[in-house]
């Protein structure tokens, strides 16, 4: 099943000397798509919507267009290519974010396509690199968002996410960061974990959550998670 918002994400931030923050949030995205890539969580050759703002004017772009990401794209090239169209001004902050479809084992055991099943997103600040992953799908889980078992599903493509997790990691030079519990699930540094009802049941969190609020593709990965038991 695939959510309209976040059903878990996480990120990766280090300490960046690069001056140049164009070059350094490409390195950081492409480094990170081909992990995904090598793991089949990402298949294709997405776009990465990219956007450079000028320093002291957050509102003010001096870039903004679509770059094509594969696995063996050179980051630096991407970046002269960025840097010969862009506007003159000095860059406060740079910003790449990229759709993904990747592969998923379904219900009947065979290998599929989902398309949006992860967002992939880095930014680059003077002196910080951040980058941010995040999973609308519940192929990870050992219940779907409805709470029904999926043992087979959750058997075969959760120790992916999991490789993929430490691989980004070590991609990045940086600690897995899960992010807060999202109204669908709770993130942690291996995986995602499915919410219980006081009784012992996985939770109806697409019925609670998605029937009820979900309208469409939201631009941001969280949301106020409601107290819940478990």
């Amino acid at each position: 099943m695939i959510a309209s918002s976040a059903v878990a994400r996480w990120t990766w931030g280090r300490d960046e000397e690069t001056p140049d923050l164009v070059e350094a949030c490409l390195r950081a995205v492409t480094a990170a798509y081909r992990v995904l890539a090598e793991h089949r969580l990402a298949v294709g050759t997405p776009r990465a919507h990219v956007t450079l703002r000028k320093a002291g004017a957050s509102n003010s772009l001096l870039h903004e267009g679509d770059t094509p990401i594969v696995g063996s794209v050179d980051h630096r090239a991407l970046a002269a290519g960025i840097e010969e169209s862009r506007m003159a001004g000095e860059a406060g902050s740079v910003h790449a974010s990229v759709g993904l479809s990747g592969t998923v084992v379904g219900v009947r055991g065979q290998e599929q396509v989902q398309d949006g099943l992860f967002r992939l997103g880095s930014s680059a600040y003077a002196g910080y690199v951040t980058t941010d992953l995040v999973t609308y799908g519940d192929f990870w889980l050992p219940y779907d968002l409805k709470g029904r078992a999926q043992a087979g599903v959750h058997a075969a493509n959760a120790p992916r996410l999991t490789a993929a997790l430490a691989a980004l990691a070590d991609a990045l030079g940086a600690e897995t960061d899960p992010d807060d519990p999202t109204w669908f699930a709770k993130p942690s540094e291996t995986g995602i974990d499915n919410y219980f009802d006081p009784g012992g049941s996985a939770s109806d969190v697409w019925d609670s959550f998605e029937v009820l609020y979900g309208s469409g593709r939201v631009s941001s990965t969280r949301r106020p998670l409601p107290k819940r038991d478990g």
